[in-house]
């Protein structure tokens, strides 16, 4: 496969693992969709200026397009997915002698309630604290398909979970985050830089990653955040 076919088989990855039709993808990164279409199928060149165009409209940097990560192209989304209830794969812990809340989100968000719940049960705590009050330790690891591949918001409720995590990174005093991939890094790195705000996404070999989460949280452990293997 030449690097023309193979650069299109890569956004098209991408865009199914976002969840993102080539419509809004090509609105993102204001370009026409049939010129976006014909870069995906390897039929159309495409310049650097519009290599940054659809890294930014897919929320990701130009170097992660020639990283190793590889996902397949079918739909992230699928009913199956959501068939356990939200409220049994939603969890949080307050240490109180740490100041850290910690909250650990498994599979995927099925509708903006889910990310409102979320966010009024840990915006909610964090309030009482006070802005700076606490640190939070924030686990996505196990944010997985049926299928095992990892995968982050749908566009139907992004803007609501973009402004959570604004908040949250606001009124926290340190926020790390548990990546299941690069891909989720990518996507936390354009939230932050987006609202302008400073948090920590970690993704590696699974006991470094919460090593260094409890490092920089000054912490010895945590009652709900362990290492999975």
């Amino acid at each position: 496969m030449d690097i023309q076919k193979q650069f299109g088989l890569r956004i098209k990855e991408l865009r199914s693992k976002s969840g993102i039709s080539q419509e809004l993808l090509a609105e993102r990164a204001q370009m026409d969709r049939t010129y976006l279409s014909a870069v995906e199928s390897g039929r159309r060149n495409v310049s650097l200026q519009n290599i940054e165009r659809i890294a930014s409209g897919l929320q990701v940097s130009v170097n992660y397009f020639f990283s190793d990560e590889r996902f397949s192209t079918k739909p992230a989304y699928v009913k199956k997915e959501f068939a356990i209830p939200f409220t049994e794969r939603f969890s949080y812990s307050l240490d109180q002698e740490s100041r850290v809340l910690s909250f650990e989100v498994k599979g995927l968000f099925s509708d903006k309630k889910e990310v409102q719940h979320l966010s009024s049960q840990i915006l909610g705590i964090c309030s009482a604290f006070g802005k700076g009050g606490l640190s939070v330790l924030v686990d996505h690891r196990q944010m997985l398909t049926s299928q095992g591949e990892p995968v982050v918001y749908s566009p139907e409720i992004v803007e609501e979970a973009n402004t959570f995590q604004r908040y949250l990174y606001e009124y926290s005093k340190k926020t790390v985050v548990l990546c299941n991939s690069d891909f989720m890094v990518q996507q936390f790195n354009f939230i932050t830089k987006v609202n302008g705000t400073v948090s920590n996404h970690l993704f590696g070999p699974d006991k470094q990653m919460v090593d260094q989460a409890f490092s920089l949280l000054d912490i010895n452990g945590n009652s709900l955040i362990k290492p999975l293997i």
